[in-house]
């Protein structure tokens, strides 16, 4: 078969599908199609803290989480990512960039627990002007997570731009990058002292009384990504799509033949989700070569913060922002400060931290925020922050 390249539905903002997107604000989406776990059991766990290179221990170490005040290994809270990682939605024909997410966290993902995902599509900006793609349309979606006992656990808003695949291309924005990056030996030995050199700060707890402002986080570093740290995070359940094989994916793909195209090397039908892991796909949106996932790098923030808070602090509230391309190749240092400490309208000693994700251009790719309660050295320990989130 002589292709030469990817082929895939070349959507454009007509006056037509704006209107059709109006009419659908507010509407509340089946996320019951779309779910990937369910439960929060060992096993998903487990596998979840693989696929974003978390070796926290409390995430997956049953005789040392016994000890912790949750008394059983729990899910980190970017968990609820894989529970519904969010649903493939309008714009038809168009390329879909996921963009920034805002997290609100009220209660921990304890072993076992069940957990109901919701989504909302609220509302669209644009279409405006863009230098990737000619024009753009910004989405916000709603995302709530419950627990068996029918309790919020996790409130997200995420924003997903909408472009026209062939605009995109036209621009080449980022054709100018040298992919994959030439690195050298001394550099790449020198990186995985960095990966290893994290701190987990566990079950030595962080008191409020030890935090000064302008105090730098220890980094994580991610990378280089490769191929198998992609396959690792669509097995822990981030891929928003779903990814089927065979006459499986063949069947939904008939129904909707707009999630997939055919690759021109091995001529198996892939899907759209494939930019993050196929050359010709990334090409086809107008990329140059496969990227990661927002929320893959967004679990990467709050493996940075979960590490230095300790097992018993508690993440109030997570922003990430995916404002460059993490390409296969790159490598992403996830630092972060605190810049302020206080008491907030709850009564609890919080700490605010500004983060950041830097690549090896010197590029801040993921910039981000965070609230982080903490314990109080004079508070009786059922005061402290996992106390007055864990059930009697």
């Amino acid at each position: 078969m002589a292709k030469t390249e990817a082929k895939m539905e070349e959507g454009q903002f007509t006056p037509e599908l704006i209107e059709e997107m109006k009419s659908k604000r507010g509407l509340k989406l089946r996320a019951e199609n779309h779910s990937f776990n369910e439960e929060a059991t060992k096993g998903a766990i487990r596998r979840f803290v693989d696929g974003i290179g978390d070796p926290n221990p409390l995430w997956r170490d049953p005789d040392y989480a016994k000890r912790t005040r949750f008394g059983s290994i729990v899910a980190p809270p970017s968990w609820v990512f894989s529970v519904l990682a969010g649903i493939q939605f309008g714009w038809k024909g168009l390329a879909g960039f996921h963009s920034a997410s805002e997290m609100e966290i009220y209660k921990p993902v304890i072993l076992d627990d069940k957990i109901r995902p919701e989504e909302t599509f609220l509302d669209f900006e644009g279409p405006k002007e863009s230098a990737f793609a000619g024009r753009l349309v910004s989405d916000y979606f709603e995302d709530k997570y419950f627990n068996r006992k029918e309790e919020l656990v996790t409130k997200i808003i995420r924003l997903v731009i909408r472009a026209e695949r062939k605009a995109a291309r036209k621009k080449k924005k980022y054709h100018q990058i040298e992919l994959p990056h030439p690195w050298r030996e001394e550099e790449l030995k020198a990186i995985e002292e960095e990966v290893l050199s994290e701190e987990i700060r566990g079950e030595n707890p962080r008191f409020w009384e030890d935090v000064e402002e302008g105090d730098p986080l220890t980094p994580v570093v991610k990378g280089p990504l490769g191929l198998t740290d992609i396959v690792a995070m669509c097995v822990a359940g981030l891929a928003p799509a779903k990814l089927m094989a065979h006459g499986v994916s063949l069947r939904e793909y008939r129904k909707k033949p707009a999630w997939a195209f055919r690759d021109p090397k091995t001529s198996a039908m892939e899907p759209i989700y494939a930019v993050h892991y196929n050359e010709e796909a990334a090409k086809a949106m107008g990329l140059p070569f496969s990227y990661d996932v927002g929320t893959q790098r967004h679990c990467w923030q709050i493996h940075l913060l979960t590490n230095w808070m300790g097992d018993e602090g508690w993440l109030k509230r997570s922003k990430a922002e995916y404002r460059k391309f993490v390409y296969l190749s790159d490598v992403l240092r996830i630092t972060g400060k605190v810049t302020k400490k206080y008491v907030d309208e709850e009564g609890e000693h919080c700490v605010d931290i500004e983060t950041h994700g830097m690549n090896q251009r010197d590029e801040d790719a993921m910039p981000g925020s965070a609230t982080i309660a903490l314990p109080l050295k004079g508070d009786p320990e059922e005061k402290w922050p996992i106390s007055r989130r864990l059930d009697d």
